[in-house]
């Protein structure tokens, strides 16, 4: 049947159709198939499509989970699809098919949801933009002049899009947020093996990566983290339990929360005046709210947190790498890598064992000042970016100079590491828009493991922006 309104209802919204039968799974297919077609020629967010697969799966029986019948996609970096690519945004694993599912993949299935393809990101997931040699530049639906963010450029642009509801993405070093803050969308970057990456992931860059998804709304975030996070059998270092399901946070008043905020970065450079105006008017949105709101920065040494990362995740690079290569068979050719990647190669494999462990350590030790500065406050407020959102090119790792694309992320996104340094959770809520009509996201973050209380003022703040009924220039 026709559903022309499709793109207005959230995942748990197009499940509950599918369960009152007002519409059936391949009716929802057909209509997430029928927008990718008619959006995705503008914005290369879809980069690989399973429509047949897709088609038969929604034909078939389903598993009665929170999103059944809901169209779905997954990033195209390190999450096994049976039978489906996985470039990583990179020619010289351009020719790479899994054999079988991930298990972060298998548990996506488990909550009903009809995975329709693989969607874009940068090589190896490097950037904070998703523009790579193999799969092209992915574009931003409320201007196509300008990025969709990265590395999940592709769900996030996709989502923003009306494509479907919602996207799994990853974030290592801000990867989910800084996608959400450009599209405009909800992107919660989980506590340390919150979605435990199973058997496949070997520990995910010692920890600072995790995986979750990209939505329009709060509540199809914390419906889908009830599904997935949970430990695996064995796990080596599961994350602390929640106290409750976050459906039921998402419902729940938050408080009086102490809440403290900064624009503090590692350069000690100001931020673009627009951004720094959205954040005091945050600011003065939650004290309305009734928080106690006060201006505070982390207090922590930043650039000796960059300096402790850089020879960690040189060597847990280059050691990824290893695998791959083991994998593919030979080295990388000349022309199969992007500068920005080579230059990655060369300096992790640099890296000596010695040099690694006690950057390791030293990440460690500063990690427990950040930890420290949330033992008197529930929730840090900061930007997700430090300026507008850039055009396609500005940063492009595929023709600028290594130094040069990281010159330009340092000032574009420098507030999103520390959170995965320390494990932390963080939230990017799409709360204002730009004077040239992009999204601008805010960031906040929580203690240790406390999902929850991000999920209760989240919601709050939900209802007071009521930001799902924003429409980019791409939409439906």
């Amino acid at each position: 049947m026709p559903f022309p309104e499709y793109s207005d209802f959230d995942g748990l919204g197009l499940a509950a159709l599918v369960a009152k039968g007002e519409v059936s799974p391949l009716d929802l297919v057909d209509a997430a198939i029928e927008r990718i077609e008619r959006h995705n020629g503008s914005l290369n967010a879809v980069v690989h499509t399973a429509y047949d697969e897709a088609r038969a799966r929604a034909e078939g029986p389903l598993p009665d989970g929170p999103f059944k019948g809901v169209p779905f996609l997954i990033k195209d970096l390190a999450m096994p699809v049976a039978g489906w690519p996985r470039t990583s945004g990179s020619r010289f694993a351009a020719d790479i098919v899994d054999a079988e599912d991930g298990g972060l993949t298998r548990r996506y299935r488990e909550t009903g949801v009809i995975p329709l393809g693989k969607t874009n990101t940068p090589e190896y997931g490097i950037t904070g933009t998703t523009e790579s040699a193999l799969l092209g530049p992915c574009r931003n639906p409320w201007n196509p002049h300008h990025i969709s963010g990265g590395s999940s450029g592709g769900s996030a642009s996709a989502v923003a899009a009306g494509m479907v509801p919602m996207a799994h993405a990853s974030d290592g070093l801000g990867s989910i947020r800084i996608p959400a803050a450009c599209c405009g969308l909800v992107g919660l970057k989980v506590t340390r093996d919150r979605n435990p990456n199973l058997p496949d992931g070997f520990d995910y860059a010692a920890g600072l990566v995790v995986d979750h998804v990209v939505t329009r709304t709060v509540r199809d975030s914390a419906a889908m983290l009830d599904a997935t996070g949970r430990p695996e059998p064995g796990a080596p270092y599961p994350a602390p339990p929640k106290t409750r399901p976050y459906m039921e946070e998402v419902e729940t008043h938050p408080g009086r929360l102490r809440i403290a905020w900064s624009s503090e970065t590692a350069s000690g450079r100001p931020i673009d005046p627009e951004i720094q105006a959205a954040l005091e008017r945050t600011a003065a949105r939650l004290k309305a709210l009734g928080h106690d709101v006060f201006p505070r920065g982390l207090g922590i040494d930043y650039r000796a947190l960059y300096a402790a990362r850089g020879p960690v995740s040189g060597a847990n690079f280059a050691a990824g790498m290893a695998r791959l290569i083991d994998e593919i068979g030979r080295e990388p050719e000349p022309h199969e890598l992007e500068p920005l990647t080579w230059a990655s190669l060369k300096g992790g494999r640099k890296v000596t064992g010695a040099d690694a462990f006690r950057a390791l350590q030293e990440l460690r030790m500063l990690n427990r000042k950040t930890l420290a500065a949330f033992e008197d406050i529930d929730v840090y407020l900061c930007p997700v970016m430090g300026t507008p959102v850039p055009e396609i090119g500005f940063i492009d790792p595929v023709n600028l100079e290594p130094k040069e694309v990281n010159r330009r992320q340092g000032a574009a996104f420098p507030f999103t590491p520390p959170m995965n340094f320390s494990g932390q959770p963080s939230i990017s809520l799409p709360l204002e828009m730009s004077a040239s009509g992009l999204p601008i996201g805010m960031m906040f973050s929580s203690r240790y493991a406390d999902e929850a209380t991000l999920f209760r003022l989240a919601a709050q703040l939900e209802k007071e922006v009521p930001w799902k009924g924003r429409r980019p220039r791409l939409w439906g």
